[in-house]
């Protein structure tokens, strides 16, 4: 498959790298970029081959989440607003239904539905400064694309709770000592180099010792995925449809204060 926002990068041990290759647009998460993530991980995670994948991204963020001009043309649609909502379920479920160790590569700040990407990995390596953030309740949205399954499951709920319903972002160094992120460095330069290490590491384990490993850990996500990510997305795809969202894009793009009406 040809990719237009994202690069598959494989190495004859094993590895392989996805890249969001879109820095133009801050990596961020619209319908196409969406469809080929999905698409990339399948492709990677079926291949007998493949022993290890880094997820990275090129730019000054690994992502910006979700985009602000396709939340504006769907606000009302009803059918684009489904679609994109069981879209964002199967990226959540194909992230954790990866057979092999994914590595997240965190060189720059991960917002929104770029957080869950992150946090949906096996091994986060980032970088001091980093910001994860997931900010759906700034632009009026519920964070039902998996940010209300991979923050408890990752920090506890009393701090998933602290930070999904204020929308605050998590410094990297933060997210370390609460044991989110597994490897913290000094430097941006320096995530990619680590998270090969780790990956090349894995690689050249027993295979079939590792993958079962990873789908032991699978199957416990997939309950708590089961129990939450469907209810969470219902709310959030009314919460689409809302005045409070076109009301919070349009005061973050002209850099007002939002007034916010509940409806």
């Amino acid at each position: 498959m040809e990719f237009e926002t994202l690069k598959i990068h494989r190495l004859d041990n094993g590895r392989a790298t996805i890249t969001l290759s879109r820095p133009e647009l801050m990596n961020r998460v619209d319908d196409e970029s969406r469809e080929e993530l999905i698409a990339a991980l399948i492709e990677v995670g079926q291949d007998p081959g493949t022993r290890s994948v880094i997820l990275a991204a090129e730019g000054k963020v690994f992502s910006a989440g979700g985009d602000f001009d396709m939340m504006r043309r769907k606000n009302g649609d009803r059918v684009a607003v489904n679609r994109g909502t069981e879209a964002s379920r199967r990226l959540v479920e194909t992230l954790n239904d990866v057979p092999v160790p994914l590595v997240a590569a965190v060189h720059g700040h991960a917002f929104g539905v770029g957080s869950t990407v992150v946090l949906s990995c096996d091994i986060v390596v980032a970088a001091r400064g980093v910001r994860l953030a997931d900010s759906h309740v700034k632009v009026g949205l519920v964070a039902g694309d998996g940010g209300v399954v991979v923050w408890p499951a990752n920090m506890g709920l009393v701090k998933a709770k602290r930070h999904l319903l204020t929308g605050d972002p998590l410094l990297a160094e933060d997210a370390h000592q609460l044991g989110i992120i597994s490897d913290l460095v000094e430097t941006s330069a320096e995530v990619l180099p680590e998270a090969e290490k780790i990956a090349d590491a894995i690689a050249e384990l027993p295979p079939l010792a590792v993958q079962g490993t990873k789908k032991a850990f699978n199957q416990a996500v997939r309950i708590r995925t089961a129990e939450v990510l469907e209810l969470g997305a219902q709310y959030e795809a009314e919460t689409m449809h809302s005045e409070d969202l076109l009301e919070a894009i349009d005061a973050f793009q002209t850099k007002r204060s939002p007034r916010y009406q509940g409806r």
